[in-house]
């Protein structure tokens, strides 16, 4: 009998060694490689006749229309581009408690009519999943459960019952008999995607698959895992908050930058059909730091509230803390402030805040970070029926934003009064129609955008 040979894998990027290390030369990890068995030769999947292969003419190939499965929740179809596809492989990632088998079971609900569906648990019974289904109301006679997590009887059930979604709970609960790793290891998780992925392509099934993510966020597993599937959603959301963001970061099938919001309630998951509103709606009225930017998320542009704090210090070092910002952006926007408008932020603490749980990253608002904290250290509100947008750069000019018709559109839809925007902006505001709803203000550089705000 042949010697088996092992070799070590890390379990955080998948990086391969022939001996054990303490630290990962890939991921820089400490304490993460596992030895693993290599496979024998024999049992590769190389035994088909390579002489009945041949390429076909791209004019020759004839394709119908998408097909696609509506999920019966619009924020999950804006998400994926229009509803599920057939034959593809969805991976959804998210922070324990999250939701994501709370949505995933709500789908299973609200799916098109006559959609048979199988839902697969590693990691609960069928009877817990009965009493959360009951929480959620779920009353879906298409429905069928599973608690398994041999991906051989999965494998010959998904071929005996041909259902036209799948859903497996999680990825890294499941393994195959064929590999001496671990369920969860990096062998077992890239196995059983491959294998997933074979189902879903040949018996044109859709599959969706929970992923666990590591401490920093990113899917757990090889990194392979996000490039085998068809579309990557992220789950996003601060656990002590109520609402939830749905993230796509690969979709091969539709835009990688729209996103849906739901909000978790004792029910279950509840879209939100109007985040503006929504994240507008506890606002006071003429406080100082507090003003109204809008960002734009994929097609869809958003309300949002930037709230700021500035305070003498009491140390030697001031703080600078932001929430649902970026950390240095925060820096570069007050060292603007110091030089080109003069004020002397270096003994104060800031301060800034993002309402709702949200994470902005787009520089289109600049000049309402700027604005709040100006507004804090000066102790004078802005008005709140004011919105203020535009990207601000080292010299202290305001720059133009991308589709900014679509965010003066949500502005007036909202109910804004006036806007605050770059003079760039200028010649695409003149060419909109029913624009006389609300006052447009134009600005080149921040002093003069302090001047009309403050």
């Amino acid at each position: 009998m042949p010697k088996q040979k092992s070799f070590y894998v890390c379990q955080e990027c998948g990086y391969e060694s022939i001996g054990w290390m303490g630290k990962c030369p890939s991921c820089n990890q400490w304490n993460t490689f596992v030895e693993e068995i290599q496979e024998s030769k024999g049992k590769g999947r190389g035994g088909t006749a390579l002489t009945n292969v041949k390429p076909v003419n791209i004019n020759e190939i004839q394709t119908d229309n998408e097909e696609r499965y509506l999920t019966g929740m619009k924020e999950m179809d804006r998400v994926l581009g229009g509803g599920i596809v057939k034959g593809s492989l969805i991976l959804v990632g998210g922070d324990p408690g999250i939701g994501k088998s709370t949505l995933l079971l709500q789908i299973c609900d609200k799916v098109k009519i006559n959609t048979k569906v199988l839902y697969i648990s590693g990691e609960e019974s069928i009877k817990q999943i009965k009493i959360r289904a009951d929480r959620l109301n779920v009353r879906n006679s298409n429905l069928l459960m599973l608690s398994e997590t041999n991906f051989k009887v999965i494998q010959a059930l998904s071929e005996s019952e041909r259902p036209d979604l799948i859903i497996v709970d999680s990825i890294q609960t499941m393994f195959n008999d064929d590999l001496p790793a671990a369920p969860g290891s990096v062998s077992q998780v890239r196995e059983i995607t491959s294998g997933l992925m074979r189902i879903a392509k040949t018996l044109n099934i859709a599959i969706i698959i929970v992923g666990h993510v590591t401490k920093e966020g990113s899917i757990a597993g090889p990194r392979v895992l996000e490039h085998m599937v068809d579309t990557v959603l992220y789950f996003e959301g601060e656990r002590h908050l109520s609402y939830r963001i749905l993230r796509a970061v690969k979709n091969r099938f539709g835009s990688t930058n729209e996103i849906g919001i739901f909000e978790m309630r004792d029910v279950g998951l509840v879209e939100i059909d109007n985040p503006s509103a929504m994240l507008l709606s506890e606002r006071t009225e003429s406080v100082p730091g507090s003003v109204t930017v809008s960002s734009l998320e994929g097609t869809r542009p958003m309300m949002i509230e930037i709230q700021a704090l500035v305070c003498p210090t009491s140390f030697g070092m001031p703080r600078r803390m932001a929430t649902g910002l970026d950390y240095n952006r925060i820096t570069l926007l007050m060292a603007v402030l110091e030089k080109r408008v003069g004020m002397q932020l270096h003994n104060f603490d800031a301060y800034v805040n993002v309402v709702g749980g949200l994470r902005i990253d787009e520089p289109a608002c600049d000049l309402g970070v700027i604005a709040a904290i100006a507004s804090s250290f000066r102790n004078i509100p802005v008005d709140m029926n004011t919105v203020i947008i535009g990207e601000v750069g080292l010299t202290g000019e305001v720059r133009a934003v991308s589709q900014i018709d679509k965010r003066i559109n949500e502005a007036m839809r909202i109910g804004f009064k006036s806007c605050v925007i770059p003079t760039g902006n200028m010649k695409v505001i003149k060419q909109m129609k029913e624009i006389n709803n609300i006052n447009v203000k134009y600005v080149e550089n921040v002093q003069e955008a302090l001047n009309i705000l403050l």
